[in-house]
Formats: structure tokens, sequence, C-alpha cells
């Protein structure tokens, strides 16, 4: 497969911030969309944000997720395919120095959707699973309707995925952070060594926000 084939899509990032007691913020990527509504009497104009819709697959042991199975965390997601000869061992390599940084705190997942479910049996990511030495529910391998996984994609603002003519699959390597309301917080090259890093310094920022902002 070719290398990275997509940009997440600069002209979506939206200026707005939060901040925690670092005084350090994040970006809320996405389209955002004004809503007024009457509270108490008045007219108050609130911010509504892109975020992650619902969605259904199957995870390594065979288990319904669900975007339910995330309420209340915070989580990582990529694409990727198992027999991937190229971007994704490079990655998945990378995504466990964050896996190995988080996998025992309980708000926080990881989630690789597979774009080739007819090979990317439950089986076979339970052995991919294993061979990366993964274990527990802290990082999900998920498979499901292709085009499904092909169509939510679109939602992480990453490229769509696609076959070339040898039906080889193409798609971008980035790891797209989401905070517990379902909006995307980062992206990250996830062949990048450094990218990987401040990605596990970001995740550590969420988990810093205050209670008011993680409503």
């Amino acid at each position: 497969m070719k290398k990275l084939t997509g940009l997440l899509l600069p002209v979506l990032m939206i200026a707005a911030c939060t901040s925690n007691h670092t005084g350090k913020t994040l970006p809320i990527y996405g389209e955002r969309e004004p809503v007024t509504k009457a509270l108490n009497s008045q007219q108050v104009t609130d911010t509504v944000y892109h975020t992650i819709p619902a969605f259904k697959f199957i995870n390594q042991f065979g288990d319904s997720i669900t975007d339910k199975s995330l309420n209340g965390k915070i989580y990582v997601a990529d694409f990727f395919f198992t027999s991937c000869p190229s971007i994704c061992p490079i990655m998945h390599r990378n995504m466990l120095n964050v896996y190995n940084a988080f996998k025992d705190e309980k708000d926080i997942n990881i989630i690789s959707f597979s774009i080739d479910p007819k090979h990317d049996s439950v089986a076979v990511l339970k052995k991919y699973a294993d061979g990366l030495g993964i274990s527990g529910n802290s990082w999900w391998l998920l498979q499901g309707d292709k085009m499904a996984t092909y169509d939510l994609s679109k939602s992480f603002l990453v490229t769509t995925p696609k076959e070339d003519e040898k039906e080889k699959f193409i798609h971008d390597g980035y790891f797209i952070l989401i905070d517990k309301q379902k909006r995307i917080r980062g992206s990250y090259d996830g062949t990048n060594e450094e990218q990987v890093k401040q990605l596990i310094e970001d995740i550590k920022t969420l988990k810093a926000e205050p209670a008011e902002t993680a409503k």
C-alpha cells in the first residue's frame, strides 16, 4: 500500500479551545454551529461541535462495541488492516507506547478499525492483538461492515480508505484523539515517534480538564 495519502483537513480546525490548570489548550476540530435557545426567559447562544456519530462493530474478543461503550472516555482511533506491509506495523509499534502509558486507566481506550473486514475476522484480529502483546479491554481491534467503516472514517476527518486497481488498501496513518464529549481534539502521524509522544502528553492534558468542560 502507499504511504500517507491524505491530510486531516486543516480548514476544519476551529479556534475554540479549552484549558486546564496548566494553562495548556487543545483545539477542537471540525465544523461548529451556533444554536440559540431560551434559558431563564433569555436567549442564550450555545455552540454545537462536530462529534463522532453512533457506530457498532465487533472486537477481537467477539464482543459488540458501540459508541456507547466509550461514553465518558478519552480514546484514540486509527484505521488499519492486519496484512498491511508498510505503515500499519510502524503505526501499531508506536501505538504500543500509548497503550503501555495508559493501559491501566479505565477512562482511556484505543480503538483500531480494520478496513479489510473480509480478511480480518475476529480470530485474525485476536491473533494480531496477541502478536502485539496487548490484552484486556483498553485496546480494541474492531471489524464490521466495510462501507460502514469507510463512512465512519469521514467523521474522524481522515481520508476515506479505498482500494487501488490491484485491490491494495490505501489509508491514512493518523491517530485521532477524541475527548469525553466525542469531539476531535488532535491528529497525529502514527508513523512519527515524536508526534506520538505529543499524543501521550495531550491525553494527559485532556485528563486534567476541569469537570465543567467535560460535561
